[in-house]
């Protein structure tokens, strides 16, 4: 039955001119685009330090912490919020379509970026929204790229398709780390123009060579107040767990987060009521744009689930890894505080080559024997992996955390491309893009839950621990003739947001510096120069973070492993290797009905 259906699949290309290598032409395309974004992204994460300094923003200002945030998890909000819409309006007017719109606005937002005019809060101001922009195109492009790719390919060489575009995202995650940190050294500018000629080659080459083989949906009406309330919801959401991890000032008080602001309350109780309200409202529509039909499909819904799982597990997880290696292992073997972004993009290479081998390798098995045994047992060694990086001490030799990472790695690509796979593989041929749309929304969301779900909990671990482990650090240098300077300097350092501590860290900075600087010049002169020596020097800030840090950090370990677990439970439960199109013909066959395959109204134009 199989090589029925992949027999008219290759008829249909054949129809449309391309020859069956036509697949590998739109599997380049797509993979173009998935390098693009994610050296996107890599590439931000390096350069921020040399960016904040090319805007002239002081990392150190109050307000700046909400910049770093908004650059950062911007993108992924927007692009959590549109594509669901996008995947719905791909299914009715052609995926390649958007696809290729999205190259187009990718090019646009990265040329913005480039000539940013502004400095300082206004130049933050002025990224934010171009990322915005670039996160418009990024979306067009991710919401459609895994379902040109069920398009294309039969299901027997999906997994391997999709296995191979993990590899582009991987790639392109390691090469953005190394081109932030060759390219900031010129300017920081040049970290937005190298996104540009991908945008342009992508724009030509998808105008050139693709055309729409989509088996296109009935053009219906844009489900308008499903949009409202589910954009809205999820909006207010996220803005409201972005500005829950922000100091907040009330009464004279300085909170280290903002979970107590009356604006946190007020929009996440606002996205709370709008996303609970959204299911009803959808039963509803003529034309829903979120096809809650598609979780009766076993494969469909529990491949979604643990796909949502697994994301919130990863996505702040990676960032806590990041702040580790930045603000306490690196500059404890020597590196200085400047080098430490791009050096913790080096470290964490093998967590890139697991994902890289793995990849194509569990994508090309799912085909073969299914995704599910493939997907379960990838997270349940990340889950593993999670208990062993919660044993590791701060001043670990790099081989065990290596080993570890690279173990994550393998895990996260024997589930990344299986489950996408299965879900992919699930749903019928004309609502690929809203399936496709669905998995990145939930994935997206994931991501920038997690983010808030880890800063608070290492935030809310340093608030209480941090002052405590500055003064005991002090009294080391103590002495009777300088206790009384010590104990004003130790006071003052404590009163450090635990924010700005991560802040600094992150951004590859030793606030020990400035915050000497704009103490009373005498205070600072009756320190001994060796205690001064020590505080500026590169190991007793990482030594004094790290005592009220890595509790923290094991915590949020301990629930990464738990969420894996949750993962790959709800992986094992998806059942046995499902494929639409196979399942209807054998339906349609126990019915003793003919099995037609749906083709394009188009297909002999």
């Amino acid at each position: 039955m199989e090589n029925k259906n992949n027999a008219k699949t290759e008829t249909i290309f054949h129809k449309k001119g391309h020859g069956i290598s036509y697949k590998w032409t739109a599997l380049l395309t797509v993979l173009l685009a998935s390098f693009m974004a994610t050296i996107n992204s890599s590439i931000i994460l390096i350069s921020l330090p040399a960016i904040f300094n090319g805007i002239h923003l002081d990392p150190m200002q109050p307000d700046a912490f909400q910049y770093l945030l908004w650059i950062l998890m911007g993108y992924g909000l927007v692009t959590a919020t549109i594509l669901l819409s996008i995947g719905r309006l791909a299914d009715i007017y052609g995926r390649v379509r958007l696809f290729r719109l999205g190259f187009f606005i990718f090019m646009i937002g990265s040329v913005m970026l480039y000539l940013t005019p502004g400095t300082g809060s206004t130049g933050a101001i002025e990224l934010i929204l171009f990322r915005f922009v670039q996160a418009v195109g990024g979306a067009l492009t991710m919401a459609n790229g895994p379902a040109i790719i069920t398009d294309v390919f039969p299901s027997s060489e999906r997994g391997k398709a999709l296995g191979i575009n993990t590899v582009a995202l991987m790639s392109g995650q390691f090469i953005g780390l190394l081109l932030g940190g060759i390219l900031v050294t010129y300017n920081w500018r040049y970290v937005f123009l190298v996104n540009i000629p991908f945008a342009l080659i992508g724009t030509i080459w998808a105008y050139w060579k693709m055309e729409e083989l989509s088996f296109k949906a009935k053009k219906t009406s844009v489900d308008i107040l499903g949009n409202v309330f589910f954009i809205g919801g999820l909006t207010s959401l996220l803005v409201g767990i972005t500005y829950g991890l922000m100091p907040y000032e009330h009464d004279g008080i300085m909170d280290a987060m903002g979970w107590n602001s009356p604006l946190v309350h007020i929009t996440s109780a606002i996205g709370i009521i709008l996303l609970l309200a959204f299911p009803f409202v959808e039963r509803r529509a003529e034309n829903p744009m979120f096809r809650f039909e598609f979780f009766k499909i076993r494969a469909f819904a529990f491949s979604n689930l643990a796909n949502f799982m697994a994301a919130i597990a990863r996505g702040g997880i990676m960032f806590m890894l990041i702040l580790l290696l930045q603000g306490i292992w690196l500059p404890l073997q020597g590196y200085s505080f400047e080098d430490t972004p791009l050096w913790a993009g080096i470290y964490m290479l093998p967590l890139t080559i697991g994902f890289i081998i793995m990849g194509p390798i569990s994508g090309m098995l799912s085909d073969k024997y299914g995704p599910r045994w493939i997907a379960t047992g990838g997270m349940a060694l990340v889950a593993v992996v999670f208990l062993g990086l919660a044993m590791l001490p701060y001043n670990f030799d790099y081989w065990e955390l290596g080993i570890l990472i690279f173990l994550m790695g393998i895990g996260n690509g024997m589930f990344s491309s299986p489950n996408s796979s299965s879900i992919m593989n699930s749903v019928p041929a004309e609502d690929r893009g809203v399936a496709s749309g669905m998995m990145s929304t939930l994935m997206n969301s994931a991501m920038v839950l997690s983010m808030g779900l880890f800063f608070t909990i290492v935030i809310v671990g340093l608030q209480g621990t941090f002052p405590n482990a500055i003064h005991e650090s002090f009294t080391s240098f103590a002495s009777t003739q300088t206790a009384p300077v010590m104990q004003n300097l130790a006071e003052q350092i404590s009163e450090i947001s635990p924010t700005n501590a991560l802040f600094s860290a992150f951004l590859g900075y030793n606030p020990m510096g400035t915050i000497l600087n704009v103490m009373d010049s005498s205070v600072v002169a009756s320190i001994p120069q060796s205690v001064v020596d020590t505080l500026t020097s590169n190991y007793w800030f990482p030594e004094t973070l790290q005592q009220a840090f890595m509790p923290a950090l094991r915590v949020s370990f301990i629930i990464g492993a738990f969420l894996s677990a949750i993962a790959a439970l709800l992986s094992a439960m998806r059942g046995q290797h499902y494929v639409h199109e196979l399942q209807s013909e054998i339906e349609s066959a126990m019915k003793g009905q003919p099995f037609v395959h749906a083709v394009p109204d188009d297909i002999d134009k």
